[in-house]
């Protein structure tokens, strides 16, 4: 199992990352062919009340890395990657590795 971890940093205005995350984001993620299953965590603050490293991050499964190639190189893979620039504003941290 491959998974792909996508590390959001603090975005500029939270209230509107989450709007977008959650009604246009998401759903084109969704639609990515082949993807075995996604995971989505909002970060809580660290015991001592500062922000957790990052603000969220997005996990992606897919049983090989050659499926997940095709499917980010699909249409639907590449609107993806191509909508985190519209509302990514803290920055974005992508990691591809297997799951042992």
């Amino acid at each position: 199992m491959i998974k792909v971890t996508v590390l959001y940093g603090h975005p500029t205005d939270e209230k509107e990352f989450e709007k977008y995350y959650e009604e246009v984001h998401t759903p084109i993620a969704l639609a990515i062919p082949n993807m075995e299953r996604i995971e989505l965590t909002k970060f809580m603050a660290n015991p001592d009340g500062s922000n957790a490293a990052y603000y969220r991050m997005a996990e992606l499964y897919f049983e090989t890395i050659d499926v997940l190639s095709k499917s980010m190189g699909s249409a639907e893979g590449k609107a993806t990657a191509g909508d985190l620039a519209n509302f990514a504003t803290g920055g974005v941290t992508l990691l591809t590795g297997e799951v042992m």
